[in-house]
């Protein structure tokens, strides 16, 4: 009778135990989105790289801003030989000016509506239209699930475009991979 009610409290004590996990689990987006907001407000570069897969974030950024570059370019741009080569160039620019902007200092300029050179020269961020403060990083995100390991936050921006924030978890933990530019 004791082992079968020790029994019992192990298997409540297991379930409770994976609750728990799965809870934690489950609010990661939640964290980590408040954890980029928190860390760009502080301008903590290193608390912004524990939130951030910056690898995996410049991998999906470079080939939505070269396709941005080759849109913009327009059918003309590639009809020449010489405007093809002034696309390919461009384009390979591009590419290094991602891997430029997304490092921490990049991002968390970014996030503030300031250019990179404005925060690494310490010029305060820009204000909201009538007020003295600063705009908030990730203002209210819409954040879904998108498959057990992968999470969506989604910030409406100024002009009424949209920008999303893709999260993947690793382990326990969830971090910002892959931003989705608003449309050109």
């Amino acid at each position: 009778m004791a082992d079968s009610r020790r029994l019992k409290a192990l298997g409540w004590i297991a379930a409770l135990v994976l609750l728990a996990l799965l809870a934690w689990t489950a609010s990661g987006p939640w964290r980590a989105v408040a954890g980029i907001r928190e860390a760009v407000q502080a301008g903590d570069a290193r608390a912004l790289a524990r939130h951030v897969d910056f690898p995996a974030l410049r991998a999906s950024l470079r080939p939505q801003v070269q396709d941005r570059i080759v849109r913009a370019a327009g059918v003309d741009a590639q009809s020449g030989a010489f405007a093809a080569f002034g696309l390919t160039v461009a384009t390979g620019l591009a590419g290094g000016l991602v891997d430029a902007m997304v490092t921490p200092t990049g991002l968390a300029a970014i996030m503030e509506g300031r250019k990179v050179w404005e925060r690494a020269a310490n010029v305060p961020p820009p204000s909201r239209a009538g007020t003295s403060a600063a705009p908030e990083p990730v203002p209210a995100p819409r954040l879904r699930f998108e498959s057990f390991s992968r999470a969506s936050a989604t910030v409406s921006l100024d002009d009424g475009d949209e920008l999303v924030l893709v999260l993947t978890r690793h382990g326990l933990q969830w971090r910002l991979s892959d931003i989705r530019l608003p449309p050109a």
